[in-house]
């Protein structure tokens, strides 16, 4: 019973947690992209301490089909291939849930190919830190309320968002003008990528 009051008292701070609803609306400009290869790589994720258990074969499957359903409504005239490596990941355990709970968070390394070209469009991998929710700012960690596979699925959405807005950041890789002469300005420096994936076939590793 307590359990139970907990889970409902807490659903609400779970609201903003991800979901795909964004894809019920047309996609965002990406000039000539259509996705070809779809390919995540986790041989070599690190599992945080306090974390539940997953293999790499369920995080590659679970970004994977979160970059299909995000990129794959794309029906530009121009293959481009996206390679992802899982390199670490927390999973909130179940708890009582209280400040500073332990929070699920996932790192990855995004790279993005021109299949005609055969060159990668960023000179060094991408990495982003991932958090269930958009901001990174949950009071509490999930661990009571969702599981494991839940879990996952946030954390794989939201990256796969974040590989979306890192896109936009560069729209000259698709065709569009670029971020400096759509604006007039110098386009804002990202943060220091990680060393590349690889080639986006997973017996290249």
């Amino acid at each position: 019973m307590f359990h139970r009051i907990i889970r409902l008292a807490i659903l609400p701070l779970l609201a903003a947690c991800a979901t795909n609803d964004d894809l019920k609306a047309p996609p965002v400009d990406l000039g000539d992209f259509v996705l070809g290869h779809n390919v995540a790589v986790a041989d070599k994720v690190q599992k945080v301490p306090i974390s539940r258990e997953a293999t790499p074969a369920e995080w590659e499957a679970a970004m994977e089909k979160a970059i299909a359903d995000r990129f794959g409504r794309y029906e530009g005239n121009r293959i481009y291939n996206i390679g992802i490596s899982v390199d670490a990941y927390a999973l909130a355990p179940p708890g009582i849930p209280v400040v500073a709970a332990p929070k699920s968070v996932l790192v990855i390394t995004a790279n993005v190919w021109d299949d005609a070209k055969g060159e990668k469009l960023n000179a060094e991998g991408k990495q982003f830190t991932i958090f269930e929710n958009l901001d990174g700012e949950n009071v509490i960690g999930t661990g009571l309320t969702k599981t494991r596979e839940q879990q996952m699925e946030s954390l794989a959405i939201n990256g796969a968002r974040a590989v979306e807005k890192w896109f936009l950041e560069n729209p000259e890789w698709f065709g569009l003008p670029s971020a400096r002469s759509a604006s007039g300005k110098e386009p804002a420096k990202t943060d220091p990528a990680a060393p590349a994936v690889g080639a986006p076939a997973k017996d290249a590793k």
